[in-house]
């Protein structure tokens, strides 16, 4: 009995499953869903899926949200897993809680991504915070989120205090009034890759003429999320954005924490 072993198998389209079969207690044989998460090329794990809640490809990246038997809900973009139900609360209180406390009084807030909805709830436990404004390109992904991720975002797209705003983060703050600032600005976005909706929201000339400009100039916090940043990984895309945001910003803090669902350091 027991699960049969993940099969020397070429990966399949759909989010990088593979199946295997199983014997269950009366002898029975069942199908067994797979996914393969890479770390690097030859780092690879596995989670067993239960069901597929969502799949689609909406006009800037493949979206599926799994329900896996040890990890909860899980959102995947572009094949790469972007938090899961049961350890999310990790990378989402370590992006946004050292931010807004290093502020001594924030009170108008800025999202650009995070469309579990999970980075708004944790900036929402702020009392102080008086608007949240988050900005999402991905409308399906967002409604994917809202309908099959209850336990990330909490309710939090309900708050009174939260604008939610389907556009690009950089054409919409590019559109803002001049004096529109923000005392603390949150970039959970996708890792920057080459065709990925994003790569363009990491680079010197964003960061120097979007991103200072809206913020506040007395104690002004900025945060993103940088990648995998594991003595394996850290290479991929960590190290690039911390010496690009270190040619724009005069104080530059990287830190690191342990995603068990992630096998890595971010």
């Amino acid at each position: 009995g027991g699960d049969a072993p993940l099969p020397r198998a070429v990966l399949q389209p759909v989010d990088a499953t593979v199946a295997t079969a199983a014997t269950t207690a009366d002898g029975t044989v069942a199908a067994l869903l797979w996914r393969r998460e890479c770390v690097t090329h030859d780092f690879w794990y596995a989670m067993r899926v239960r069901r597929v809640l969502a799949h689609t490809r909406s006009d800037f990246q493949t979206v599926s949200v799994l329900d896996t038997a040890d990890l909860g809900r899980v959102l995947v973009l572009d094949r790469k897993i972007q938090s899961a139900e049961v350890d999310e609360f990790i990378y989402h209180e370590s992006l946004v809680h050292p931010a807004l406390l290093a502020h001594p009084a924030p009170r108008r807030v800025f999202i650009a991504g995070g469309g579990e909805g999970a980075t708004l709830r944790e900036v929402l436990r702020h009392r102080g915070v008086e608007r949240v404004t988050m900005v999402d390109i991905d409308g399906p992904a967002l409604d994917a989120c809202k309908r099959h991720l209850p336990a990330h975002h909490a309710g939090a797209f309900d708050d009174a205090r939260a604008e939610l705003v389907v556009d690009d983060a950089r054409a919409y703050l590019e559109r803002q009034p001049a004096d529109v600032r923000y005392d603390v600005m949150i970039f959970d976005l996708a890792d920057p890759v080459d065709d990925g909706p994003c790569y363009l929201l990491y680079t010197t000339e964003f960061y120097r003429d979007v991103v200072l400009p809206r913020l506040a100039p007395d104690h002004g916090v900025f945060v993103t999320q940088s990648g995998p940043a594991g003595i394996l990984s850290c290479s991929q895309v960590f190290t690039a954005i911390h010496r690009t945001l270190c040619t724009t910003f005069g104080a530059v803090v990287p830190l690191t924490f342990t995603v068990p669902s992630f096998s890595d350091e971010y």
